[in-house]
C-alpha cells in the first residue's frame, strides 16, 4: 500500500510517496508539480532547488546555491542537522564513492549553502544529496537531485557568430539552416545558443523548447546570455537539419519611438552562435556549431518589431526550410561576426512562456473586412488568427485596450511615444498576407502586446467568428508563492488584476506597460516588488534585472531610470526615488529568501551610488528624483520625497555593511543616515503638531513607511495621517510614492480599520474605483478618463497587492531572521471583513495566516512551516484577550512549526 502526502514548498506543490532515495533523480514533472516518493513516518528533505531552479540545465555559477525545505509534519519540526554530497554519478552517490563534496553532518538548522568542492567541469550533470536530522536527532530519509553545468566560460565556446549578408535596416527576418549527419547512436545531446537579438532554434523541422522572446534583453554590448536545451530527443540517426530564425528584439530596434532605441550603441543585424554537442554511446563526442557552412534567405516574416509588431507574407512561405531533404541550393552564404560582448553567461532563470490560451468572449461585425473582438479582460502577450482568404489578402490585426464610442479599436492611449516614419509600421497592429491555400494560422513570434480588444481589417472580404482569434497571455514564467481570500469580493479582484498587471510586465525584466513602451522603469520595478515576492518565486528574474543595473551604472554611480537602455534616461530626474532599485530590491530579496548573494553582488554598486548623491547633497537633503508622479490633485516636495529615498538607501548600505563585517564602512553610513533623517526631520517636522510639511497623504505616509519618524511622534503622524484621509473623504489624494507607503504606513501603526476602508473602496479616486468600471488589470491612473497617463495595464500603484498580505494577512519578514526563517505575524481584524486568508510559499514552506468572525470571537489559524518559528502579534483591544487551547496567553505569542488556533474575545 502507498501513501500520499501534500506538502507545500517555496512555489511549487510536491505530492510525495514511497520510499525511494533516489526519488529526485526520477521524478515526474506535471504542470508545476513533483512526484517522488514519500514514507509518512519519515523526515525528508523536500524542494531541491539549485540556484533557486529545479533541476537546471545550463549553470555557470562556480559555486552554486543549493537550497532545501524540511519535510516534516511534526508540531514543532525542525531541522538539527544535515549533509549534501555532490557527485556526477546516481549509483554511485548512494554508495557514497565518486564524491566531489561532502559537507559531512553540519549540525545546522540551515538549508541554503553554497557548492564548495571541486572545481565544476563544464558539460558536466552532477547530482546532490541531502540528508537531515529531525528535532530529536533521528535521520530522515536521504533526497537526489541534480544540476548540469554550461559553458562556464567563455573559453568554452566552439562555435562562431554568424549572421547574413545584409545591413542594418533590412526588414525581412534571416533564416539559417545546416545540415550534419550523426554517424553512430546517440547517448545525448545538449544545444547552447546564444544570440543578438531573439530566436527560434528547430531541430528537423520542430521547434526546440516552449520559451518565448529568447534570449533575455540585456546590454548586448556588456553582457549576453545563451540558452540550454537537452536536444537528444530532438535528434536522428543519419542525417539531421538545425534551423534558425532570428528576430530583432531590443538588439536591431528598426521602430522609431520617443526612447531613441533605434540609435543603440549595439545596434546592428542580428547574429548567433550556437554549438550542438553530441556524445555518442560509445563515449566518443562531436560538437557541431555555428560557422561558414551555413546557407542563409529570408522568408516570410518580412518585417519583426518588439516595440510594434510583425509582418508576415505567406506567400513566401518555404516549406521544410529546416528539414534534412529541403532543397537549399538558392540560399546564399553567411558571414561570420564578431561576438557582441565578451561576458556571454548563462541564462539561468524562469524564462517567458505562453501561459494562458484566452478565447474570445465575443466578436463584432462591422461588415466583410472589418471585425472587433474582445478577449474579456486586458492582457500582455500576442493573438492567433485562423482564417481562409484569397492569395494576397492583406489583413491587419490591431490590438488595443479601449473602444470609440462605435466599437472600434482606440489606440491613442498607447500610441502617444511612437514616431513611425511613414506608415508601413503601424502600431500594434501585425500584418498578415495570406497565400490561398485554405485556413492559415499566424501569430507574432518576437512580439508582444498589451490588449483586450482585437481589430481585423481585410483588404477583401474574409468570413470570421468568435474562434477566428484567440489571446495568449505571456509572461515569464515564475510559479506562484501567494494566495489570498477574502469576505470581499472587491478585495479579491484588486488581488487578481494586480497580479494580471505584475506579470503583464514581466518579460525577463519588470516593465511599466507592456503596449506604450515596454521599458524598465526602476521605480515601477521598486514600488511593486514585495507585491511581486508575496505572489510569485521571481528571484532569478530579480537577479537578472540587478544584473542589468550593474551594466548601466555609470563609473560615478548614476544609474539611468529605465534599464537595460540604449542611452535614453541618465537624465537630471533619474534620482533616488527611481533609481533606489540598486538597494531596495537586493535588501527585499535578502529579506524575502535569507540568500544575501544579489546584496553582496550589487555592494559596491549601493556604495557608488549613495556615494553619489551624497557629493551633490552635501546638506542631507537631496531633489534628485521625478517626485510623487500621477497625484490625484496634490503635489509633495521633491526635495522632501527624494530625500527620503537616500535615507533609505543610506540606511540599507549601512545595514548591508554589517551584514558583511564591513565595520568601517557600517559605521560611516549608519552616521550618514543619521544626517540625512535629522536634515529630513528639523526642515519638515513640526513636532508639536506632528504634522511632515502641510500635511498631504503622501507626505505623512513616507515617513511612516521608511522610518523616517521619531518613535515618540509615530502614532501621532499616523494619527494624523488617518485624520488627512477622513478629511479627503476616505479616500486617496498620493501619486506613485505615496500609493506605496500610505496602507503600510497605516496598517502599522494602528490605523488598519482606515488603511481597510481606503483599500476596499470603490469611489473616484480609489484602486477599487477601477474594478467596478470593469478593469481586469490596474492602470496608470486614478482618472479613468485622464487625457495623457492612461496605460490601462500598469504596475506602478501595484504595492497593494502585496499589502494584502502584510496590513490584512499580517505576514511579515523578520530582518533579524530573514527568509522567514522566523515570520512575523501581526494580522489586522478589521470590521469590513468576515474573514481573510493569506498564504506564502516561502523558503521554508507554506506559511498560511487565517481568520475569520465567530459571533463575538476572531478565530485565527497559522501554520508555521517546519525548520522555522513565529512571533505573533494580535490586534486587541478593550476587555478583549487571547486564548490558545482554552488558555489565556499574552498578546504576544512565539511558536515553532506547525498547526495553531487561536481564539480572540
Amino acid at each position: 500500500m502507498k501513501f500520499y502526502q501534500k506538502i507545500s514548498i517555496s512555489s511549487s506543490l510536491f505530492l510525495i510517496f514511497g520510499f525511494s532515495p533516489l526519488a529526485f533523480g526520477s521524478a515526474k514533472f506535471i504542470a508545476g508539480s513533483f512526484v517522488a516518493p514519500f514514507t509518512p513516518e519519515i523526515v525528508s528533505p523536500g524542494g531541491l532547488q539549485c540556484e533557486h531552479l529545479v533541476n537546471p540545465m545550463g549553470i555557470d555559477a562556480p559555486k552554486p546555491r543549493l537550497s532545501w525545505l524540511l519535510s516534516d509534519t511534526c508540531q514543532g519540526a525542525r531541522q538539527t542537522a544535515y549533509r549534501v554530497m555532490v557527485g556526477t554519478d546516481s549509483s554511485a552517490l548512494l554508495q557514497q564513492k565518486k564524491i566531489v563534496w561532502n559537507t559531512g553532518k553540519v549540525n545546522s538548522s540551515a538549508a541554503l549553502l553554497l557548492y564548495n568542492g571541486d572545481v565544476l567541469k563544464p558539460f558536466t550533470k552532477y547530482f546532490w544529496q541531502v540528508e537531515v536530522w529531525d528535532k530529536d536527532g533521528k535521520p530522515g530519509t536521504a533526497r537526489i537531485a541534480s544540476f548540469e553545468t554550461g559553458m562556464v566560460k567563455m573559453s568554452n565556446w566552439k562555435g562562431t557568430w554568424i549572421s547574413d549578408r545584409n545591413e542594418v535596416n533590412t526588414l525581412p527576418a534571416p533564416y539559417f539552416r545546416k545540415v550534419f549527419e550523426s554517424p553512430k547512436k546517440i547517448k545525448s545531446a545538449r544545444a547552447y545558443i546564444a544570440a543578438a537579438g531573439l530566436y527560434e532554434l528547430y531541430l528537423n523541422g520542430k521547434k526546440v523548447g516552449n520559451h518565448r522572446l529568447d534570449p533575455m534583453y540585456t546590454r548586448f554590448d556588456r553582457r549576453n546570455l545563451y540558452v540550454s536545451y537537452d536536444v537528444t530527443a530532438n535528434l536522428q540517426a543519419g542525417k539531421n537539419a538545425i534551423g534558425v530564425l532570428l528576430g530583432n528584439g531590443w538588439y536591431n530596434h528598426q521602430s522609431l519611438a520617443v526612447w531613441n532605441f533605434d540609435k543603440a550603441p549595439w545596434r546592428a543585424r542580428p547574429a548567433f552562435c550556437l554549438d550542438l554537442r553530441i556524445t555518442y554511446q560509445d563515449g566518443s563526442e562531436e560538437t557541431v556549431t555555428s560557422d561558414g557552412s551555413w546557407k542563409t534567405h529570408s522568408g516570410p516574416l518580412v518585417f519583426n518589431s518588439i516595440y510594434t509588431a510583425e509582418h508576415y507574407d505567406a506567400r513566401l512561405e518555404q516549406p521544410g526550410w529546416n528539414k534534412v531533404d529541403f532543397d537549399a541550393s538558392k540560399w546564399g552564404e553567411v558571414t561570420l561576426r564578431a561576438a557582441p560582448s565578451k561576458n556571454i553567461v548563462s541564462q539561468a532563470m524562469h524564462p517567458i512562456r505562453s501561459i494562458e490560451t484566452i478565447p474570445a468572449i465575443s466578436v463584432k461585425k462591422f461588415n466583410d473586412t472589418t471585425y472587433v473582438f474582445d478577449l474579456g479582460r486586458n492582457i500582455a502577450g500576442v493573438s492567433k488568427i485562423k482564417v481562409k482568404g484569397q492569395s494576397g489578402t492583406v489583413i491587419q490585426i490591431k490590438h488595443g485596450e479601449r473602444l470609440y464610442p462605435d466599437g472600434r479599436l482606440d489606440l491613442s492611449n498607447i500610441d502617444v511615444y511612437h514616431r513611425p516614419a511613414d506608415k508601413k509600421d503601424p502600431f500594434q497592429t501585425d500584418i498578415l498576407i495570406l497565400n490561398g491555400k485554405g485556413e492559415e494560422e499566424f501569430m507574432a513570434r518576437f512580439n508582444y502586446k498589451g490588449f483586450q480588444y482585437v481589430e481585423v481589417v481585410s483588404s477583401k472580404p474574409v468570413t470570421l467568428t468568435k474562434e477566428s482569434i484567440t489571446g495568449y497571455f505571456m509572461h515569464s514564467d515564475v510559479p506562484v508563492a501567494g494566495q489570498i481570500s477574502s469576505s470581499n469580493p472587491l478585495i479579491d479582484k484588486l488581488w487578481w488584476a494586480t497580479n494580471n498587471s505584475y506579470l503583464s510586465n514581466l518579460y525577463g525584466y519588470p516593465t511599466d506597460c507592456p503596449q506604450r513602451e515596454k521599458n524598465g522603469w526602476t521605480g515601477d520595478g521598486h514600488f511593486a516588488v514585495e507585491t511581486g515576492l508575496y505572489n510569485f518565486d521571481g528571484i532569478t528574474v530579480y537577479e537578472k534585472w540587478l544584473a542589468d543595473h550593474r551594466d548601466e551604472q555609470q563609473p560615478n554611480g548614476v544609474l539611468p531610470d529605465i534599464i537595460p537602455t540604449g542611452g535614453w534616461g541618465y537624465g537630471t530626474a533619474n534620482g533616488t526615488d527611481w533609481t533606489s532599485t540598486i538597494a531596495i530590491i537586493p535588501w527585499d530579496i535578502y529579506q524575502f529568501y535569507g540568500d544575501s548573494k544579489l546584496l553582496a553582488a550589487c555592494y559596491d554598486n549601493i556604495k557608488s551610488y549613495v556615494n553619489y548623491v551624497t557629493q551633490i547633497s552635501p546638506s542631507g537633503l537631496t531633489s534628485y528624483g521625478r517626485g510623487d508622479w500621477v497625484p490625484v490633485k496634490s503635489s509633495s516636495p521633491l526635495e522632501y520625497t527624494s530625500s527620503v529615498y537616500y535615507y533609505v538607501d543610506a540606511t540599507i548600505l549601512a545595514k548591508t555593511a554589517k551584514l558583511f563585517g564591513k565595520t568601517e564602512d557600517a559605521q560611516f553610513y549608519s552616521a550618514l543616515a543619521d544626517k540625512i533623517k535629522k536634515a529630513i526631520n528639523d526642515k519638515y517636522l513640526n513636532q508639536s503638531t506632528g504634522i511632515y510639511g502641510s500635511g498631504l497623504q503622501t507626505e505623512l505616509s513616507v515617513a511612516l513607511q521608511w522610518g523616517i519618524v521619531p518613535a515618540a511622534l509615530q502614532d501621532k503622524v499616523a494619527s494624523n495621517l488617518a485624520k488627512r484621509v477622513a478629511a479627503d473623504g476616505m479616500h486617496l489624494d498620493v501619486g506613485v510614492l505615496g500609493a506605496k507607503a500610505i496602507l503600510n504606513a497605516l496598517s502599522d501603526h494602528g490605523q488598519a480599520e482606515t488603511a481597510y476602508k481606503l483599500a476596499a473602496q470603490d469611489t473616484y479616486p480609489s484602486w477599487g474605483w477601477w474594478i467596478v468600471n470593469g478593469a481586469t488589470t490596474l492602470y496608470e491612473n486614478w482618472n479613468i478618463k485622464a487625457e495623457r497617463d492612461i496605460s490601462l495595464n500598469h504596475m506602478m500603484f501595484g504595492e497593494i497587492g502585496g499589502w494584502f498580505f502584510k496590513g490584512l494577512g499580517g505576514i511579515k519578514v523578520d530582518e533579524k531572521q530573514p527568509g522567514f526563517k522566523n515570520v512575523i505575524l501581526a494580522p489586522n481584524f478589521v470590521t469590513g471583513l468576515t474573514h481573510f486568508e493569506a498564504s506564502h510559499d516561502g523558503p521554508y514552506g507554506k506559511i498560511i495566516s487565517s481568520w475569520k468572525r465567530k459571533g463575538e470571537a476572531v478565530i485565527y489559524d497559522v501554520t508555521i512551516p517546519a525548520n522555522s518559528t513565529s512571533t505573533i502579534s494580535f490586534p486587541i483591544a478593550g476587555n478583549k484577550a487571547v486564548y490558545y487551547n482554552g488558555k489565556k496567553i499574552s498578546q504576544v505569542y512565539e511558536t515553532g512549526s506547525g498547526k495553531y488556533q487561536f481564539e480572540i474575545r
